[in-house]
């Protein structure tokens, strides 16, 4: 087991970009990147697509809420397969699932048919998807890279999605404006075929097979509580995803008619929080790993970065709103993945993950829902000020509860 956050580690380990020399990790990564430059391109077009035909933020919400809460019901059963079958196979196999789904969803809206029913409806398939892909994607990094790079090859993973969150958004809208939403749904559904590609040729190291019966997902909540560091990681990791959801849901109404934006400045919007996210994981990531204090101040950074959109006067200053919460988030979002992927034992890492995923992503089906019904409420802004509390209120309790011993009831 390694030092917990903030421990000494003797062994010098590589930078994000030094651990792109290991092969399989960096087949794995150019894959992942595309495949989730096209899953902003689903994103920002599903958001925009809903708003326009709606006008209603909490509409918006309710595409979020379909896309996320297959995490939540399906995080047992999930979790359970990430470790008792191939990784590598069941990411390729959820993979073609959400290539299928995004044909079929491009093919319905170039033949203009689509409407917000069946955006909602492809969103729920599409979760399902990567309820499976999530706990199975992040319990096979630590196969392709040995255990002192895991800290830079996590960071890079979130710099995989973080980058495509900062690159695609933009192109997205900008395919969106020149050809169409059709052709946007087009390209994420192939960039889900780059990614099964790019998993062919990976060769993991052999993964530990869990046996017997499938755990429940309350023995596996039993067990991380038993470690109060790591139910305190699992609390910050929901609160850090919660306070993230205005990137999704509220950026249509923000862009479109709080500033009398276009198109465009929706992806902006979402790109400047993505690019606010990778700078900070190539920059701080050695920084962040030698900080007791890493994750709770990270929490503070997001907050404070989203308390900044809610109140910004223009769209200028909301960009840089943005790009401080992404800051924040790859930090405490980061920190919090590595915590346990290093201390937790293989043969649970998969459904431990699994639970991870369910605060990670499960948690945004109710964050959508919220911040979608206080926009309707009280306006867009009340809605990004009210989702910025539960990170800053949080980071205080979480900070004391890393600093108790890892090994406490374990």
């Amino acid at each position: 087991m390694r030092p917990a956050d903030g421990g000494d580690d003797p062994r010098p380990g590589r930078s994000p970009l030094g651990v792109l020399k290991v092969r399989a990790f960096r087949t794995y990564w150019l894959g992942a990147s595309l495949s989730n430059i096209g899953t902003w391109f689903q994103n920002i077009a599903a958001g925009l697509l809903v708003y326009e035909l709606t006008r209603s933020t909490l509409a918006v919400g309710a595409v979020n809420f379909s896309q996320f809460i297959g995490s939540f019901l399906l995080a047992s059963v999930a979790g359970g397969a990430a470790d008792r079958y191939d990784r590598r196979r069941l990411l390729m196999a959820s993979q073609g699932v959400a290539a299928v789904v995004g044909a079929a969803l491009a093919v319905i809206t170039l033949l203009g048919a689509v409407t917000p029913a069946i955006v909602i409806g492809a969103s729920l398939l599409l979760g399902f998807s990567l309820a499976f892909m999530v706990p199975a994607l992040l319990a096979l990094v630590p196969l392709l890279v040995e255990e002192v790079d895991l800290d830079a090859a996590v960071a890079l993973n979130s710099v995989s999605f973080n980058l495509a969150r900062a690159v695609g958004p933009v192109l997205g809208a900008l395919v969106v404006e020149s050809a169409g939403y059709g052709v946007a749904f087009a390209l994420n559904a192939l960039s889900f075929l780059a990614f099964i590609g790019a998993l062919a040729l990976v060769q993991p190291r052999p993964q530990g097979r869990a046996e017997g019966s499938r755990p429940r997902l309350l023995d596996t909540v039993r067990l991380v509580r038993s470690v109060p560091a790591w139910w305190a990681v699992l609390v910050a990791t929901a609160v850090i995803s919660m306070s993230t959801d205005p990137v999704n849901t509220l950026t249509p109404e923000l862009a479109l008619d709080t500033f009398a934006g276009r198109q465009l400045d929706a992806g902006l919007l979402v790109g400047a929080f993505g690019t606010g996210a990778t700078v900070t994981a190539l920059t701080l990531t050695g920084w962040l790993r030698r900080r007791r204090r890493a994750l709770p101040g990270a929490m503070l950074v997001q907050g404070v970065g989203m308390l900044l959109v809610g109140l910004a006067p223009t769209i200028w200053v909301a960009y840089l709103g943005m790009a401080i919460s992404g800051g924040g988030f790859i930090g405490g979002i980061t920190r919090s993945s590595v915590r346990l992927q290093t201390e937790v034992p293989d043969l649970q890492r998969g459904r431990v993950m699994a639970l991870w995923s369910v605060a990670f992503v499960g948690t945004r089906p109710l964050a959508s829902l919220l911040s979608g019904t206080i926009a309707e409420t009280v306006g867009v802004r009340g809605a990004a000020l009210a989702l910025a509390l539960p990170v800053l209120v949080l980071a205080p309790w979480v900070g004391r509860q890393l600093d108790r011993p890892t090994a406490e009831g374990s």
